[in-house]
């Protein structure tokens, strides 16, 4: 066997047992190492080249970057997860004789409920395309799609709910996400829709299960509405917002040289 096939392996049992021990910052130096190293392997992406240890090599480092996508949620680092997805997505769309990933699935999924999460839904349906069909009836993928379905007919209460059905554990951190991208989003239509709440119709609304935890909510995310006498105010998020003045003299001056440019065409 390859010198140093044998090293990246070592290294990556290391990095397997500072992941079981949640020792993550010792994870984050041997995943530097190992991804540095990876770049010396020809058969990897983009190369792709067909060397003696082609396939073993390229399912250690599948994986390397598997656990690199389950440690960049456990740190929760996104930028992290989008480049080590990113990093990851050749070995499962370009496969070059590998056998099936079981964990595939699940980061597929994981990916998607990120993009939902962000609230990035164009890049979630284009995701969603690149996909097989075979694909769409896996419980991981499933689950993101009857997510973003809710989300999308503003069925809150269901999207809220499936936090207890997550089909992969280290979908949870994502799915308290999603709950504070779906506040996020009631928030933002509840202050333009009205000028006051009752804290008991903000609660509800805002899917709360208790008044403190509103209250809460508000001192962190929007410290611009008010709590007084029973009731959330929110006109001085509309005061505060910012009135974009129509340059009104400038736009008639623009339209009479118009004007008088057409007059000379003519």
């Amino acid at each position: 066997m390859d010198p140093k096939f044998t090293e990246v392996s070592q290294v990556f049992q290391l990095f397997k047992a500072a992941f079981v021990r949640k020792d993550f910052d010792t994870c984050m130096k041997l995943l530097t190492q190992l991804k540095v190293t990876l770049t010396e392997f020809k058969s990897l992406p983009p190369l792709f080249e067909e060397t003696p240890n082609a396939i073993q090599e390229r399912t250690l480092a599948r994986d390397i970057y598997e656990h690199a996508v389950f440690l960049s949620v456990k740190i929760e680092d996104q930028d992290a997860l989008e480049r080590d997805f990113f990093q990851l997505k050749p070995y499962y769309t370009d496969t070059h004789g590998l056998q099936p990933s079981t964990q595939e699935h699940p980061i597929l999924g994981l990916n998607l409920l990120r993009l939902l999460v962000q609230n990035r839904i164009a890049e979630f349906h284009t995701e969603l395309e690149l996909l097989p069909s075979s694909a769409l009836e896996n419980p991981c993928i499933k689950h993101a799609i009857e997510l973003e379905q809710s989300f999308m007919e503003g069925a809150y209460n269901r999207v809220l709910g499936a936090r207890q059905t997550v089909p992969h554990e280290i979908y949870v951190h994502f799915m308290d996400l999603l709950a504070k991208t779906v506040r996020d989003e009631i928030a933002g239509c509840s202050e333009k829709a009205y000028d006051s709440l009752s804290i008991n119709d903000a609660r509800q609304m805002l899917l709360f299960s208790s008044d403190q935890d509103l209250v809460k909510y508000i001192e962190e995310e929007h410290p611009e509405w008010e709590i007084r006498k029973g009731f959330v105010f929110f006109q001085r998020a509309k005061e505060s917002a910012p009135c974009k003045e129509i340059p009104s003299l400038q736009l008639i001056n623009q339209t009479l040289s118009y004007a008088r440019e057409l007059e000379r065409i003519v």
